[in-house]
């Protein structure tokens, strides 16, 4: 960690409402390694206030009068990139306006109501605080990254999913074959997940001969916004899961924000279910679930992927996939906003592949 003359992290909220700013106030200096430096209305006065008080991150609300929070993220990351976590409601609007929000450089969000998480607000808070710290001392890679991002990076324009590749993104080749068999690929992600799916999932062929569920950490409303927004990107096809799909090859299925996913074998195929068992774990959907269920029903044929994000859950999962015979591939250290699931998978010593987000397509192309 990085802090400033202080010794402490510090922070700048920025939100139009007195009680959310006393609210977060409290919570972020309830661990004394956390200064609050300032507060603010609205985005104008926020944009201001981290030109002269040079935060470590910005805690922005998405909604305010006078500069919306996009507005005065825009202006933040274009003038100096700095870490910004959005603020945003529990709604269909809010989770485009966070996925837009992420887009433009965000590192992460924190939703208004966290009922979705089963387990008490100690442990939410808890985490929440050792994720800001994280982000602050991984400051400097995370901005060097968004500044390489907006100097080679391109944004996908196109709303039909069958051309957007055409125009942006260009199919993935492999430099090697590789000679495992695969019938099924499972990821899981958390903390800057959203965009790191958005580098793999459209750079994915639409002849993938396999289907791909996915775990993503994300609330009600906003696994549907992620699925609708990366099946506009990409050449597969996109759904946020119901329960009762069959898992087809060339098919993208996300788990539901506040429900676990999970997989069975039924014949040759694999029909995916949706559930709010068990309810002890700390996120739903959780990541090893979907991957415990996944590797007892495709045993050596599994191909997981672990991306950045807080945390653990996952390994045990990993663990399973790896015991059976399975691939794991990994992200790197370098390119994740926060390095927690991935390294509890590398120092396991369960990574078959070790890669930056930007090579994870093609190592996932490799197996076929």
């Amino acid at each position: 960690m990085k802090p400033g003359n202080s010794g402490k992290v510090r922070i700048l909220v920025v939100d139009d409402s007195a009680f959310m700013r006393k609210a977060l106030t409290m919570m972020l200096e309830s661990d004394p390694q956390i200064e609050v430096v300032g507060t603010a209305r609205d985005g104008h006065e926020g944009v201001e206030k981290a030109r002269l008080l040079k935060p470590d991150l910005v805690t922005m609300d998405i909604e305010m009068p006078r500069m919306d929070g996009l507005t005065a993220l825009r202006e933040i990351m274009s003038k100096n990139p700095i870490p910004v976590m959005m603020i945003s409601s529990i709604s269909t609007e809010g989770a485009q306006a966070t996925l837009d929000a992420l887009e433009m450089g965000a590192v992460d969000f924190i939703p208004k109501q966290s009922s979705y998480v089963s387990l008490d607000i100690v442990k939410i808070r808890d985490e929440l605080l050792a994720k800001i710290k994280d982000i602050v001392r991984r400051k400097s890679i995370l901005m060097s990254r968004f500044r390489l991002r907006g100097v080679t990076g391109k944004r996908v324009i196109a709303k039909d999913h069958r051309r957007a590749t055409a125009v942006d993104y260009t199919q993935v080749k492999a430099t090697r074959k590789r000679n495992h068999p695969v019938s099924v690929i499972a990821i899981g992600s958390s903390t800057g997940g959203p965009l790191a799916l958005q580098s793999v999932i459209p750079k994915l062929p639409r002849n993938l001969p396999v289907g791909i569920v996915i775990a993503q950490h994300m609330p009600p409303t906003f696994t549907k916004s992620l699925a609708d927004r990366l099946n506009s990107l990409s050449q597969v096809t996109v759904i946020e899961a119901s329960g009762g799909e069959r898992i087809e090859p060339g098919c993208v299925y996300i788990a539901p924000g506040g429900r676990h996913m999970t997989v069975r074998r039924s014949g040759a195929s694999g029909i995916v279910a949706v559930t709010d068992s068990p309810s002890d774990t700390l996120y739903k959907p959780c990541v090893d679930v979907l991957l415990n269920s996944v590797a007892q029903a495709y045993g050596r044929t599994t191909l997981g992927v672990m991306l950045t994000g807080m945390g653990t859950n996952g390994v045990n999962g990993a663990r399973l996939i790896r015991s059976q015979g399975g691939v794991l591939i990994a992200q790197n250290e370098e390119s994740c906003v926060v390095y927690g699931m991935p390294r509890a998978v590398i120092e396991a010593d369960l990574a078959n592949h070790i890669q930056p987000i930007e090579r994870i397509a093609s190592e996932i192309v490799s197996y076929f």
